[in-house]
């Protein structure tokens, strides 16, 4: 079987910019899936980056674009805090997109669990809504990502045992020495089972891993390179600033 990463780039002028491109390739995704499967399976990331784009979806126009009674929402990772933390990337995304489209299946990871459990619980739940069977990871029609300036993405940590250890489990607690705290996180047999998986990046400091996340045919050394979809498409939208360094 021939397996490939179909790489696309997509420069913008801002943040906005960067916000529509996505909202229409997630439009498309959601689009090509309905036409074939009754649902549109979505994971989504945390941080500031995806702001814009949850705004604009939930804006008048784009509200009506997306079929949300037929979405499912995932969270690809999440923080060892209760719903409402500022931290929890659930809250930020309910508040921004949740709470203004009809929207009604969404997953959360349940951050104020044993990081243990929660990690449990919510591979159990992954694999209930996808019905899969042993070794099977399941087959996201959209996710939404972010990279930090160590080249992380959800919480997949440079050197952590999900990036450099874990092939079999979908969902993994970890505890970040760095930061002192835990968190609950999807894993690369998830991301790059993907039909699509999206990045978002932005500002100067991005530059140094876009050089390295770009290059398809180099080793692959931290967590943002090694998102490399299996007979997906990979699709990163970033703005100058992260373009030009």
């Amino acid at each position: 079987m021939i397996r490939a990463t179909h790489l696309s780039l997509l420069v913008t002028e801002n943040e906005l910019d960067m916000a529509v491109q996505a909202a229409e390739l997630i439009e498309q995704q959601c689009k090509e899936a309905l036409a074939t499967r009754s649902i549109f399976n979505i994971a989504v990331s945390g941080g500031k980056t995806p702001i814009a784009l949850f705004r604009l979806l939930s804006s008048p126009e784009w509200v009506k674009r997306i079929d949300w009674e037929r979405t499912a929402m995932y969270w690809v990772d999440e923080h060892n805090v209760a719903p409402d933390d500022p931290k929890s990337n659930y809250s930020r995304t309910r508040n921004e997109l949740i709470s203004r489209v009809p929207l009604t299946r969404f997953y959360r990871i349940k951050g104020e669990k044993d990081p243990v459990k929660a990690a449990e619980d919510y591979e159990n739940l992954l694999r209930d809504h996808f019905c899969l069977i042993p070794g099977e990871p399941p087959r996201f029609d959209c996710i939404l990502l972010g990279v930090n300036q160590d080249g992380r993405t959800g919480s997949i940590f440079p050197g952590s045992a999900a990036d450099v250890l874990e092939t079999d489990r979908m969902v993994m607690d970890q505890y970040v020495h760095e930061i002192k705290s835990s968190r609950i996180t999807m894993t690369f047999p998830v991301l790059n089972n993907a039909r699509c998986c999206i990045f978002l990046a932005s500002g100067k400091e991005k530059h140094h891993i876009l050089n390295s996340a770009l290059n398809l045919m180099a080793e692959p050394v931290l967590p943002a390179q090694k998102v490399r979809p299996i007979n997906g498409k990979l699709c990163w939208i970033i703005d100058e600033a992260a373009y030009k360094g």
